[in-house]
């Protein structure tokens, strides 16, 4: 398998320059692994991996002599099977008054701040960073805001020939602007006209292979079988271990539920009627989705001096081949004329992609979505730590019109009304292949473009 450079290496180079311990943490098999493997070499450290039951009873039976076996970096992966004990380990043996940076590196598949198991949080002496499957721009070979030496296609291969498949470039990543923070800080890209030469078709067969590192040279069949083996083996093991799951059975149909009312908003009353279950065991089965990163929520954007808005979250599944394969469906099916989960799938794979481009931003972006009582709604607000916000919506069309634009003038105005200079961009994200500025830092965009750097 090809190898590539992750985009949040940045920030995790600095992360490990500046505290004692980072947390390395993001779904299964999202190439956390290989990352800090890289680490532990590039600086003379020891990688270890509690995956291996025998060295899981080394730290188990004496965490405080574990810690200190090792040179530093020491990467300790897959921490949470080890619990508090080793975690609490960690704390002493980085409190010892040395106040040496990055002396461990610990990577965990769930949560680090909500997993049950460990209830130490390391404030104070963590970073904590989030590594998604690979992103577009990641699979593309571009660094995040770098042009491509020549030509608007990578390589491709006989397989990927086949499959209608872009062969990822093994390109480094350098510290360099994406699309995100371009459009925050308002880049002369957003008045630029373009044209995409990627069909919609192509978007559609990107979105159901997702970004997970071992499907992407898979047949869609192959890649099918493989997101449900992954499902299956997150929630029958990782769930398993950490919880007192009572109705196990009923996870895998909340994830396929999940899969189905990707990008909807929230409602845990229709969710306890269709599962036939409680509210409370379908917030707390929710949660364990969420810790181990199968699926996210954007909590409802508001400032009190714009309006008042509706409070459910908007739930996506983290991956949208994920997603796909757990209903069963491909690039043919969604291809179809009105198939009523393109939109959403698309919405998904869209949202995703920025949220993996946010994890690798040198200033820290919340995102949310919002939505108000005159049911104006825009799928998407991102908001920097400096109070700058980005309005994005995301349509599965290929042909956008104007009118596709009328709720981010909205959002623009009312925010302009009371916080002057706070809004930076509206972005219409699509399918079409035209790139084009309207008026007042309003763009209309192939989706392309978030991982495409302008030229």
């Amino acid at each position: 398998m090809e190898e590539h450079r992750r985009h949040l290496s940045a920030n995790l180079t600095d992360a490990l320059d500046a505290s004692r311990v980072v947390v390395l943490h993001g779904p299964r098999q999202s190439g956390k692994t290989t990352l800090a493997r890289r680490i532990a070499t590039a600086r003379g450290g020891d990688y270890v991996s509690l995956d291996d039951d025998d060295v899981l009873g080394l730290a188990l039976d004496d965490p405080h002599a574990f810690v200190r076996a090792f040179l530093p970096p020491v990467v300790i992966d897959e921490v949470q099977r080890a619990g508090d004990r080793l975690v609490r380990a960690v704390k002493i043996a980085v409190d010892d008054g040395t106040n040496a940076a990055g002396r461990f590196l610990l990577t965990g598949s769930t949560n680090f701040l909500t997993v049950p198991t460990i209830s130490e949080s390391l404030a104070g002496r963590a970073t904590i960073l989030t590594l998604w499957p690979f992103s577009q721009a990641e699979l593309w070979g571009t660094s995040v805001g770098t042009h491509r030496a020549a030509g608007d296609a990578p390589p491709v291969s006989a397989q990927a020939t086949q499959q209608s498949e872009l062969t990822p470039s093994a390109v480094g990543a350098s510290r360099s602007a994406n699309a995100v923070e371009r459009w925050f800080d308002q880049d002369s890209s957003l008045r630029r006209a373009a044209r995409s030469v990627t069909s919609r078709s192509d978007y559609l067969q990107k979105m159901c292979v997702g970004g997970f590192p071992e499907v992407q040279q898979l047949s869609a069949h192959r890649r099918n079988r493989w997101f449900l083996g992954y499902a299956e083996t997150v929630v029958s093991r990782d769930i398993a271990q950490l919880g007192d799951i009572r109705r196990a059975a009923m996870l895998p149909q909340m994830l396929r539920l999940a899969a189905a009312q990707t990008s909807s908003e929230l409602n845990v009353s229709r969710w306890a009627d269709q599962l036939g279950a409680d509210r409370a065991t379908v917030l707390s089965y929710l949660g364990w989705l969420r810790t181990v990163f199968l699926v996210h929520e954007l909590s409802s954007w508001r400032r009190n001096r714009t309006s008042r808005v509706v409070q459910r979250p908007k739930l996506h599944v983290t991956d949208s081949g994920l997603a796909a394969g757990l209903l069963g469906l491909n690039a043919e099916a969604l291809a179809a004329l009105n198939h009523p989960m393109t939109g959403a799938l698309f919405e998904t794979f869209a949202v995703n992609e920025i949220v993996r481009l946010c994890s690798a931003a040198e200033m820290p972006v919340s995102l949310h979505h919002y939505r108000d009582n005159a049911q104006r709604e825009v799928d998407l607000v991102l908001e920097r730590s400096d109070g700058a916000v980005v309005a994005v919506e995301i349509k599965s069309t290929s042909s956008p019109r104007p009118d596709d634009l009328r709720n981010l003038v909205y959002f623009r105005d009312r925010l302009d009304a009371v916080e002057p200079g706070a809004f930076r961009a509206g972005v219409l994200l699509h399918a079409g292949a035209n790139t084009l500025p309207h008026d007042d830092r309003l763009l209309s965009a192939s989706l392309d473009t978030l991982w495409k750097p302008p030229r």
